[in-house]
């Protein structure tokens, strides 16, 4: 009985040891930098998840097919754990502890959507784990105090509000009215603020002011109203469902607005999947191939393009190319810190100031990147729809075409 004790106690402490080797050494194995994400890979955010994956993944490669990662004078590569947090804020925080406990990952990749970056942060925050996230852009990420999130994209209250400003300026500098109908999750609610102040700003008047259904299916009832009150703009804003159920429930009930101004177009290939009913949509983008930023690994927004469709069979939507970014500023970060070591990796991640092909990245100290713009683009089309294309229209800087205002009537298309 003693020998059995004693045997038992010492493989109880062997697992223990072996347990804590490896979390102690799971952030860096050999030459691998051990990234950790939890990602909507199923549920309502899949697509996007995949965009955001792809834009991970493909950064993975390209920074290490181009020299590594190079700390304390050995050369390391980026590897990624991913995990399906299912679209749930609830397993996404499971997922983030794993990974941290039992993973021992050390360095975060943020997942999509900012309900799922709201769940994650406390958990990185408690165990002091950096996260350079891409897709999680509410407002009230960045004023909670955290110390180690680190957002590349703008936050969502700058999505929209520049569109109100275009409509005002179109109506000849007069107040406008607005229709808006918004998902009830962090990034849309924070959108729908951004509207809100642009409007107050402006002195013009919400006249609908609705919420999409949970499942995104279905706006037929607020369609129906602003059938009824003509509003100047109609601002949309539920993720990639929500875009696609707008344009075709637009384009059933033939809805004529003069302004129709949404998040998520991009991403939801909207004239892939509805063609020229797609045509004259005001699309809220955090990047567009066309601008001019640059870097040495992916050369410019063009270039990135091409690279990303040649891969993976789609051109990039600005979630994937915000993704591959966020791999880029960790790499910096590393470089700089020149050690593993959490604090210096997170105390180098605020200290970033840097141009990608994405964008300048620069961190506020509540984390946010403080340093790009929003673009809107307009899908245009040519006459029988067989080809459609997203074309900057503001800010006028990087214009690359002429806003199309107000929409053609559907009677006239």
């Amino acid at each position: 009985m003693k020998i059995t004790k004693i045997f038992l106690g010492f493989i109880s402490a062997l697992a223990i040891l072996l347990s804590s080797s490896v979390t102690s050494f799971a952030k860096v194995v050999g030459d691998k930098i051990i990234l950790g994400s939890a990602i909507s890979l199923t549920g309502k955010y899949s697509s996007n998840g995949v965009h955001t994956q792809n834009g991970y993944n493909m950064a993975v490669d390209r920074i290490n097919s181009m020299g590594g990662i190079k700390v304390g004078g050995k050369t390391y590569k980026f590897e990624i754990i991913y995990y399906d947090d299912e679209s749930n804020p609830k397993r996404a925080a499971q997922l983030a502890e794993r990974l941290i406990s039992q993973d021992g990952v050390e360095f975060m990749l943020g997942p999509y959507s900012s309900g799922l970056t709201k769940a994650i942060a406390p958990v990185t925050e408690k165990y002091g784990v950096p996260m350079v996230e891409a897709n999680g852009a509410s407002r009230s990420l960045f004023t909670k105090g955290y110390k180690y999130l680190f957002a590349v994209l703008a936050p969502a209250n700058l999505y929209l509000d520049v569109a109100i400003d275009l409509a005002v300026e179109k109506n000849g500098g007069k107040p406008v009215k607005i229709a808006q109908a918004f998902e009830q999750d962090a990034f849309s609610q924070d959108v729908r603020l951004g509207v809100m102040e642009a409007a107050e700003r402006t002195g013009s008047k919400i006249i609908i002011d609705d919420k999409l259904p949970k499942e995104l299916n279905d706006m037929a009832a607020t369609l129906a109203k602003v059938k009824t009150v003509k509003p100047d703009v109609l601002v949309v804003s539920g993720h990639t469902k929500g875009a696609l159920t707008a344009i075709r429930q637009i384009s059933e009930m033939k809805v004529d607005v003069p302004m129709l101004a949404m998040t998520h177009c991009d991403a939801a290939k909207l004239s892939k999947q509805h063609g020229k009913n797609s045509e004259f949509a005001l699309c809220a983008s955090q990047w567009h191939k066309t601008l001019t930023y640059k870097d040495k690994f992916f050369g410019n927004g063009i270039k990135y393009d091409a690279d990303f469709t040649k891969e993976f069979g789609y051109a990039p939507p600005y979630q994937a190319a915000e993704s591959s970014a966020a791999l880029l500023v960790f790499k910096d970060a590393f470089e700089r810190a020149n050690s593993f070591d959490k604090k210096k990796v997170r105390d180098a991640l605020a200290d970033t100031n840097m141009q990608t092909f994405y964008g300048n990245i620069k961190f506020a100290p509540g984390g946010q990147n403080v340093d790009k713009p929003m673009v809107l683009f307009q899908v245009m089309c040519n006459d029988d729809g067989s080809k459609c294309e997203n074309k900057v229209v503001a800010p006028t800087k990087w214009a690359s075409a002429e806003l199309i205002h107000p929409i053609p009537k559907w009677s006239d298309r």
